[in-house]
């Protein structure tokens, strides 16, 4: 290849044939040669009969029936005995031929379109209110315009939860996408979205897109951000407790939203007010959100929501109270008035107790023991001549 350009650059520049292969050692119909080629001379292996060629009709038949089969099998079944990496080789030259090809589109965002959710699996198990250690799902939504990306751990995958925290990331956001894109996560929807999700779309004016099967590029924005959580926020981190864990991710990703992302050439704090001035603004409140229930309270003053028993005010045994749950409280009311407030406990099976409940129980329990006092003025007693009037009977003096 060298002396190709040596050879065209010479004569190029007026040196006559005869002198340049005499400069270089070379015969002159070398130099002719390379005056009358247009690239440089490459050696090219003469392709000959190979010891694949018996078996590859054997082979295409069975990557007609099974595309994905492997190269080992297929040796093994036809019974080659040659070289692996040569085998392998030319099975990955056929294999194309017969393998079902799924093209992925380039998608362009505009802003205030699209917000990508997806549910993230941290490989660490966070410690819980009584020392018992779980993995958590964590809430990922990014918006795909500016990739400004929010997160946030969650108790359960369940719809109240899911919604919950969808609710909670949107009002730090400030606003809305017209379109909250999901994968069939069983809490949203399959196919379409569930009635609670469809409500609170509604409510929010906007729609939950539900992704088709096998079309992980359709949300690949947030897939990478799952990804990148996960090799660059998890190692060499400890968590407290699930609250530690959300003020760590928060603190970070305040970090990483001000990083210039490789994909748009900006950091999403910088694009992110383009992409909110395209966003639909949130309503100042949503159909009720959480776990909710509506239960008569029994002697045992105590309702079961999302997983857990939380005591009750026992003056309300016998009367129909509103339960709701949030992510960090529940709430338990009255005819409107608030008869038990508790932190929400992320464990499941628990019994939660109000000691106030407790004291209040005991008071009402000795109340109840205690014989009721006899009211003499209740007008009980009569007279039994007034019988003897009724009857028409006169009284006998004795």
């Amino acid at each position: 290849m060298k002396d190709w350009a040596t050879i065209r650059q010479l004569v190029g520049e007026g040196v006559p044939q005869r002198q340049v292969a005499r400069d270089l050692g070379i015969s002159r119909e070398t130099v002719r040669s390379a005056l009358a080629s247009d690239r440089p001379p490459a050696y090219e292996r003469r392709q000959g009969p190979t010891s694949f060629d018996v078996f590859e009709p054997r082979v295409r038949l069975l990557l007609e029936q099974f595309p994905t089969l492997p190269a080992s099998v297929i040796a093994e079944r036809l019974g080659w005995t040659g070289s692996p990496s040569w085998w392998r080789q030319n099975v990955a030259r056929v294999r194309p031929d017969y393998r079902r090809v799924d093209p992925a589109d380039r998608l362009a965002w505009e802003p205030g379109d699209v917000i990508q959710c997806d549910l993230w699996f941290p490989p660490y198990k966070v410690p819980l209110e009584d020392g018992t250690r779980v993995l958590l799902p964590v809430l990922v939504m990014v918006a795909a315009f500016s990739r400004f990306t929010m997160a946030l751990m969650l108790p359960s995958r369940k719809t109240e939860d899911l919604l919950l925290g969808m609710w909670t990331l949107l009002k730090r956001l400030g606003a809305v996408s017209h379109r909250l894109l999901w994968d069939n996560e069983a809490g949203i929807g399959r196919g379409k979205p569930i009635e609670a999700a469809a409500m609170f779309a509604g409510a929010l004016a906007t729609r939950i897109v539900l992704c088709k099967p096998y079309d992980p590029e359709t949300k690949g924005i947030v897939e990478r951000r799952n990804q990148f959580l996960e090799t660059s926020f998890m190692p060499g981190r400890v968590f407290a407790s699930p609250a530690d864990f959300n003020q760590q991710l928060v603190d970070w990703l305040v970090l990483v939203n001000g990083k210039t992302s490789r994909a748009t050439g900006a950091a999403p704090f910088d694009l992110l007010e383009t992409d909110k001035a395209r966003m639909l603004a949130l309503p100042p409140a949503v159909v009720p959100l959480g776990w909710r229930n509506r239960v008569r309270l029994g002697r045992d003053y105590y309702v079961s929501i999302a997983g857990n028993d939380y005591s009750v005010d026992p003056r309300a045994i016998g009367r129909v109270v509103d339960v709701s749950a949030t992510l960090e409280r529940v709430k338990i009311r009255l005819n409107g008035q608030v008869v038990a407030d508790h932190e929400r406990v992320w464990v499941t099976n628990q019994t939660i107790t109000d000691p106030a409940h407790v004291v209040a129980a005991k008071t009402l329990r000795a109340a109840f023991g205690q014989p009721q006092p006899h009211d003499d003025g209740d007008d009980l007693h009569r007279d039994l001549a007034d019988y003897d009037l009724v009857f028409g009977l006169e009284a006998q003096v004795m």
